[in-house]
């Protein structure tokens, strides 16, 4: 067991019109993991975040955008001593089929600008990827536009059995710790 806590942190955009959508699916994750727990969410001033607090274990959304989720990550890593082999970071990801999860070590960011800013402000690629599939846009839509819409009637459906199969990998994640 690592003496430092495993800090969970899920990726989405800040305010109501972003809820339900793909981009945000970092953050169902985190409101899973804290359903859980019956624990709620307090606003972690220094790294502008909301954080649960669990013995061993850190759920973190940044209140900034996605994709100046760097700093956040980087200060609540700083401030709780998480190296970068403690962190896990959720995320929409749109070369998964919807309702695929994958937790994965290092790698690269695939054009994604939320682990972008986390890779660049943690100078690594040295930490833990939690993907949540999302699939492709269809037809010649817009990547950014397709993620910043909600899920469809039909991929609603599937939503939250992803999410909590999203919840088991970090459990077990942090028993193997």
């Amino acid at each position: 067991m690592n003496d430092s806590p495993l800090l969970v942190i899920g990726l989405g955009n800040p305010g109501a019109k972003y809820v339900g959508t793909r981009h945000n699916i970092g953050f169902e994750l985190a409101d899973e993991l804290a359903s859980r727990h019956h624990a709620r969410f307090s606003v972690h001033k220094r790294s502008n975040t909301e954080i649960i607090q669990l013995p061993g274990l850190l759920v973190a959304k940044p209140r900034s955008f996605m994709n100046l989720s760097g700093a956040p990550v980087r200060a609540l890593a700083d401030f709780f001593s998480v190296p970068p082999s403690g962190i896990v970071i959720a995320h929409d990801d749109l070369e998964l089929d919807p309702d695929t999860v994958r937790l994965r070590s290092g790698g690269g960011d695939h054009g994604h600008n939320g682990l972008k800013s986390v890779t660049a402000a943690l100078r690594t690629r040295d930490y833990w990827r939690l993907s949540l599939g999302v699939g492709r846009p269809p037809g010649r839509m817009d990547p950014a536009s397709f993620v910043l819409r909600p899920f469809s009637r039909q991929e609603q459906a599937g939503v939250p059995i992803m999410v909590a199969d999203a919840a088991d990998l970090v459990e077990e994640h942090l028993r193997r710790r």
